[in-house]
């Protein structure tokens, strides 16, 4: 008789999409969090926090399947019944629509306008790739309640502001802003009504700067076949249609022009209706408003090929993109472009009330950040630094490493007592990948004599690249110096700001 086959290992592997995350990138998340959100509550936002799942019929129009919505989204059923009907929930897709599910459920009790600002994780069932997960995080600023064009340059200067916070200068990213106004004017002029087909060619022009004009024609037209081998259904627009668009869009082509100037060019372009015009009016009174605020030329500029993918926005739309070179872990130049993005929603909060309530945003991508800056060279070990180590050499002196550790974490000195069951050597080791700016000694002469012996990491490793004889480093002892037992804590604090300076 045999033994039953034991069950098949798991593979050990996390799921495409959903990035296991360390230290030095949580903490640069955390931070970069920390220092947008402070920018949102100077500028008199308030915090809000939703639940991950909202039901399905109150994530947007744009969920394809209402009998099943799990394209794009990842989703389940409330409590089926016995027959299987039960409501379907889904993790949010943004942080946008569960804010319009809460203002219309609260309005009545909330200040107007209302103004939130909210960070967490968001969940996409799409393909990942460079910078893109399908779990991330998203720090967001809304204002619902007010249609004035003013709204959206306060949006955008805070924006602005946001990056700087992040870490960016003025000439490693830029928010470009336009109106999805002036394509629906567009289309109205050249009689272009089916919401598929219009939804379809602002696909296409949002892929402009990627496709040039002759990708662009085709998405407009018949469809396109890329390099792969996919084939994209076009839009089929009319003839005269495209080269109206054509025309729009080559009036975007001078980055050289003010925002006045753009806009000044745009108006140029024929075909633009009475919706178009009064989108211009909005874009002036924002360059207006972005001017008295003092926002740059270079830090805003106007650009009508920006459409912003989601179905929702109604007016002014904004994308922040990065300017800076990036990487990928293998050395070649991968393109971010994107990194955060927003515009004006005013239907979203009426599906639930069937009335119009203004509202704008912006969106920070967290993650898609973080690790943009890493691919740029921004993101390194440097973000974090462990603790300072406590070496053990023996149980009979636990007191005394407990008395150190405890000593440390009073004064403010993230510090930590070794706990696994290696020799010095390995512990030291230990101590070198955990980042640690300094290791504590406390062996039975130091004991004896009130002293302790103090290991600057930094120095040591820094000093030890020029010793090249082992006898010489033995009796130099790079970096390591033996103190009072009294003046550990201030000699330990001493290396800890140095290494902080130094990061």
């Amino acid at each position: 008789m045999t033994d039953a086959a034991a069950p098949p290992r798991p593979e050990a592997r996390n799921p495409r999409g959903f990035a296991d995350r360390r230290g030095p990138d949580l903490i640069a998340e955390r931070r970069l969090v920390a220092r947008v959100s402070e920018v949102y509550e100077r500028w008199g936002f308030e915090p809000l926090e939703t639940g991950a799942f909202e039901y399905a019929d109150a994530l947007g129009k744009f969920l394809p399947d209402a009998d099943r919505p799990n394209e794009g989204v990842f989703a389940l059923q409330d409590d089926p019944d016995a027959e299987g009907h039960g409501q379907w929930m889904a993790l949010r897709y943004d942080l946008t629509a569960p804010l319009a599910r809460f203002a219309a459920q609260n309005w009545e009790t909330l200040p107007k306008p209302f103004r939130r600002y909210a960070f967490g994780p968001v969940w996409r069932n799409e393909k990942p790739g460079p910078g893109r997960f399908r779990e991330f995080v998203q720090c967001d600023a809304d204002t619902v309640g007010s249609d004035r064009p003013e709204a959206d340059a306060e949006i955008i200067a805070m924006a602005c502001e946001g990056l700087r916070a992040a870490g960016l200068g003025a000439d490693q990213a830029v928010v470009r802003v336009s109106s999805r106004k002036l394509f629906d004017g567009l289309f109205e002029a050249g009689g272009v009504t089916d919401p598929v087909q219009k939804l379809t060619a602002l696909r296409a022009i949002d892929k402009f700067d990627r496709l040039g004009w002759e990708g662009v024609s085709a998405l407009l037209g018949e469809g396109r076949l890329d390099e792969s081998g996919d084939y994209t259904k076009g839009a089929n627009l009319p003839i005269g249609v495209a080269a109206t668009l054509e025309a729009f869009l080559a009036s975007a082509g001078d980055a050289g022009l003010t925002r006045a100037g753009t806009l000044d060019a745009v108006a140029r372009a024929s075909g633009l209706g009475a919706i178009g015009e009064a989108a211009l009016e909005e874009l002036s009174a924002i360059d207006r408003a972005l001017t008295a605020m003092k926002v740059g030329e270079g830090t805003v500029r106007f650009d009508p090929t920006i459409v912003r993918g989601l179905e929702y926005y109604t007016g002014a739309v904004f994308e922040a993109e990065l300017l800076m070179d990036t990487t990928d872990d293998k050395g070649r130049a991968v393109r971010f472009g994107s990194i955060g993005g927003g515009g004006r929603y005013d239907d979203l909060v009426a599906r639930f009330t069937g009335e119009r309530l203004p509202a704008t945003g912006f969106s920070f991508g967290v993650s898609r950040l973080v690790a943009a800056l890493r691919a740029a060279g921004r993101g390194g070990e440097a973000a974090m630094r462990g603790p300072v180590v406590v070496i053990v050499f023996g149980e009979a002196d636990m007191q005394h490493y407990l008395d150190a550790v405890s000593e440390l974490r009073n004064a403010g000195v993230a510090a930590e007592l070794y706990l696994g069951r290696a020799g010095m050597k390995a512990q030291m080791k230990y101590a070198d990948r955990r980042g640690a700016p300094a290791a504590i000694m406390l062996g039975g002469d130091e004991i004896a004599a009130g002293k302790v012996t103090i290991k600057d990491l930094d120095a040591g490793r820094a000093l030890a690249a020029g010793v090249t004889d082992n006898d010489a480093w033995k009796a130099e002892r790079p970096g390591q110096q033996t103190v009072d037992r009294g003046a550990m804590v201030a000699t330990v604090g001493a290396i800890v700001e140095a290494a902080r300076q130094g990061s």
